[in-house]
């Protein structure tokens, strides 16, 4: 007997109780006809009730769900970093002496030549003129060293001729050679100070020089180090007057944690944001990972560096960066939130709740691809606008009630 019959014999059982009742005079309805009625009527109701409850759909499940959409993905590694200029240099001094003029601001910009400042030139110009006096002097020795070099080269000469006649001694012949010989050393020892003196010269020359500071290279004063007026001595060390920089290029250090740097490499596409430009990301290539860490925290830190065009020049020296070095990327991915994501299985799919437009839940097994830290690829098993289960209520997994069992 099929279901529905059954029912029908269920709701009709009451009233051929009150017609048995009534036919062997037990319930008289011309007697008492409204209590009858009531006693039907609450008959019928229950009956009523208890039919709805059995035939009345289930209620859906409680749970959170999140739509099937296409996004772009992108697996990074996030990391924090500073911006410095591709090219730095430390304009010192190479000259002692009082900084006589300084030609430059913070900020200005120069060209390569261009006169930076020039310290007090005074000390180095006497130097100069002192050891050209001393050449002169040598070339004056020089040529009276020459003039008795002929004369002894001609009493040598004479005594060897007189020798030939048998007019002079031995000794004499000897002594006139003695004095040949030591005229020709000491007009080579006053030759070798002569180019002494002049090696000297250039040297002192060089040094003027020095007290003009031009400009390395086209770039941006960055810091006044040295103030006019100071008194710089250079003996030592090499005292840092300025520092200029190229701002046109900037490099990125980026802190990579010692946990993602073995997933970092040159030539990964890579990403930055500053601090008065959260929505503008910049974006470069990497360039180069330093081998040794810098500690912080008692926490290694490896430097990972990139470059980038500094084109309309709002990047500065030390801004902060938010980085995002892009490990793998899928545009327009088919992809749902991580936490809808269930056990895998052996064959390496996952188990995915849905809910259905009747709104009870049917698992089904997905393939993944991309996974970053919120959401991961579908490869398939889903559809664009289909319901995933996020959440169910309580926190736990129920299992899905006249759910049906789909493999992808």
């Amino acid at each position: 007997m099929t279901l529905w019959k059954r029912w029908i014999r269920k709701l009709l059982l009451p009233l051929y109780l009150i017609g048995s009742l009534r036919g062997r005079g037990r319930i008289g309805l011309g007697r008492r006809p409204w209590r009858n009625g009531i006693a039907l009527a609450a008959v019928l109701a229950l009956a009523g009730w208890g039919l709805w409850l059995w035939l009345a759909p289930k209620p859906a499940p409680q749970v959170l769900t999140a739509e099937v959409t296409r996004a772009d993905l992108e697996d990074v590694v996030l990391a924090s970093g500073v911006l410095k200029p591709l090219r730095q240099v430390d304009v010192g001094a190479q000259a002692s002496g009082q900084l006589k003029t300084l030609n430059v601001a913070a900020g200005d910009h120069v060209s390569k030549g261009e006169l930076l400042a020039e310290i007090d030139p005074e000390n180095s110009l006497n130097d100069l003129k002192a050891s050209e006096a001393q050449l002169e002097s040598r070339v004056a020795q020089l040529r009276s060293k020459q003039a008795t070099l002929r004369q002894a080269e001609r009493e040598l000469a004479r005594q060897k001729q007189m020798m030939g006649e048998g007019s002079t001694s031995q000794k004499d012949l000897l002594t006139a050679e003695t004095a040949y010989q030591t005229q020709m050393a000491e007009l080579d020892d006053l030759q070798a100070q002569i180019r002494q003196n002049r090696f000297q010269i250039d040297k002192n020359r060089t040094t003027l020089g020095y007290t003009r500071i031009t400009a390395p290279m086209d770039g941006e004063v960055i810091e006044i180090v040295t103030q006019q007026g100071q008194t710089v001595i250079a003996s030592q060390t090499v005292p840092v007057i300025l520092k200029l920089a190229d701002l046109s290029t900037m490099t990125v250090h980026a802190q990579v944690a010692e946990a993602d740097v073995i997933r970092v490499k040159a030539g990964l596409p890579v990403y930055f944001t500053v601090l008065g430009a959260p929505d503008r990301p910049i974006r470069g290539k990497l360039r180069a990972i330093l081998p040794t860490p810098e500690k912080i925290n008692n926490a290694n830190f490896y430097k990972a560096l990139f470059d980038v065009k500094n084109v309309d020049g709002k990047l500065r020296v030390d801004m902060t960066a938010q980085i995002s070095i892009v490990l793998a990327e899928s545009k327009q991915a088919l992809s749902i939130p991580l936490s809808a994501l269930g056990a895998a299985g052996k064959d390496g799919r996952y188990s995915v709740k849905v809910q259905g437009k009747d709104g009870q839940l049917h698992e089904r097994q997905v393939r993944i691809g991309l996974k970053t830290t919120t959401r991961v690829q579908v490869l398939d098993g889903l559809k664009a606008g289909e319901k995933v289960v996020t959440s169910e209520a309580g926190g736990k997994e129920e299992e899905p009630s006249g759910g049906v069992m789909v493999s992808a």
